[in-house]
């Protein structure tokens, strides 16, 4: 293994598999190493349902819960947003070829202890009883405004400076109520607690726009799950590295990182050593390099039956705001089922998550959890939230963030450009990932 490489992996997790595919694109000389032998890392899906009761430390499974091999668990379960940054990665890199993806069924949000659908189209917002009459009007004057934005074409802006005007300012503008702004700035524009509200405009614009754009594209929700669970991602972006003559190593240790003067030289397994300009990697194979900012509780739950009130849907997610619970940030709920070959036939699949605020994390998500009533089994864990403690610049060491509460991968995208920018000095571009050729693409 004495032999030199550009770049380095180790985790195959997500933001880890999409860097190491994107730099073996662009020519770099990549390996991707894991001490575990599976891919996903943190975002791994456990198959079978033996394995994700090994690993929670339980009872095995009953036969009531199906055949084991039916099941592939997110650990990190999330969506994509259909029109999001994670997709035009995929459409870019052409790994869309290696998935298939299902629409979620429904996007709704939680309000004075029920559940309802989000509106975000006219006919939507004019039907929905999350709003009065009035409220109904104003709420589709500021969706019209924001479908007609145009951050280049002022005369879209009705006199507001995107970069200037707070979105409280908007909201006043429009002469929107607490319970209209609460949904839009968390179920539409997906902000995770309320600081957005005394900041520039143009963030929220441009993610309600994505919301709906997203919705567009196939009408039930902006949000789409791959067949077979997210597990499937890190692999296709694997695959991709290795067309273009990335090495992979599963199930092999990290003996050590090797520094010279401060600067990764290389990484060092098994008593063998390979050399290296740039390392990325996980937080967990540097635990002296990063910091914890907050825990994250994540909680799967297996069910025989759809959530109440989401239409009987095989596939949703419910929001939570903050406000809801007098909390200061959102609680989570999704769910996918056996009609994405994930569980057994007639089970599903929901996740509850937030970001942990007391010292009793269990009891944050039970409203959450109320919702999934009657719940077969639960497996609780509460990971903390690590972040690097500098840029990586004088050591070359480019490390992820962990995986956050949301139940989207738009946050995810925005840590995986950032990365690339601290490595290659350059902007993340969706353009430089368009392959000039394919041999072995198939036509849609």
């Amino acid at each position: 293994m004495q032999e030199e490489y550009d770049v380095i992996v180790l985790g195959t997790g997500l933001k880890e598999c999409i860097l190491s595919g994107i730099m073996s694109v662009s020519g770099k000389r990549v390996l991707h190493i894991d001490q575990n032998p599976y891919y996903g890392a943190e975002s791994a899906s456990i198959t079978p349902l033996e394995e994700l009761y090994k690993k929670f430390k339980m009872p095995l499974p009953s036969k009531s819960m199906g055949r084991g091999r039916d099941w592939n668990v997110d650990l990190v379960p999330k969506f994509l947003m259909a029109n999001g940054q994670l997709v035009k990665m995929l459409l870019y890199t052409e790994v869309t070829r290696y998935l298939d993806f299902k629409v979620v069924e429904g996007s709704f949000v939680y309000k004075a202890g029920r559940v309802h659908k989000v509106p975000s189209t006219e006919a939507e917002a004019l039907a929905s009883d999350l709003m009065g009459m009035f409220d109904k009007r104003r709420f589709r004057k500021l969706l019209l405004f924001i479908l007609n934005f145009d951050e280049g074409d002022p005369r879209t802006h009705q006199d507001l400076d995107p970069h200037q005007t707070s979105m409280r300012d908007v909201f006043r503008k429009f002469d929107l109520g607490p319970d209209v702004i609460e949904f839009t700035g968390h179920a539409l524009a997906l902000h995770r607690n309320d600081n957005y509200l005394d900041q520039p405009c143009i963030d929220t614009i441009q993610r309600i726009k994505l919301y709906c754009e997203s919705l567009a594209r196939y009408n039930k929700s902006p949000y789409l799950y791959p067949l077979y669970g997210l597990g499937e991602l890190p692999q296709g972006f694997a695959r991709l590295s290795a067309v273009y003559g990335g090495t992979y190593m599963l199930n092999r240790p990290v003996d050590e990182i090797v520094l010279e003067n401060g600067r990764v030289v290389g990484v060092r397994s098994d008593g063998e050593m390979a050399r290296c300009k740039q390392l990325i990697c996980d937080p967990s194979y540097v635990p002296n390099r990063v910091r914890k900012v907050g825990r994250v509780i994540r909680v799967i739950c297996i069910l025989n039956h759809p959530i109440k009130h989401t239409q009987d849907a095989n596939s949703c997610q419910i929001i939570i705001p903050q406000t809801q619970l007098n909390r200061k940030s959102d609680v989570y709920v999704c769910m996918v089922s056996y009609a994405h070959n994930v569980a057994a036939e007639g089970k599903y699949i929901a996740m509850v998550s937030t970001t942990v605020e007391t010292s009793n994390p269990e009891k944050e998500v039970q409203p959450g959890l109320d919702l999934l009533e009657p719940i077969m089994q639960k497996f609780v864990s509460v990971s903390n939230l690590l972040v690097p403690t500098d840029d990586g610049s004088k050591s070359q060491i480019f490390i992820s963030h962990s995986y956050d509460a949301t139940t989207h991968f738009e946050t995810e995208c925005e840590d995986i450009k950032d990365m690339y920018r601290r490595m290659t000095g350059s902007e993340f571009n969706f353009g430089n990932l368009r392959r000039e050729h394919c041999d072995v693409c198939e036509e849609d």
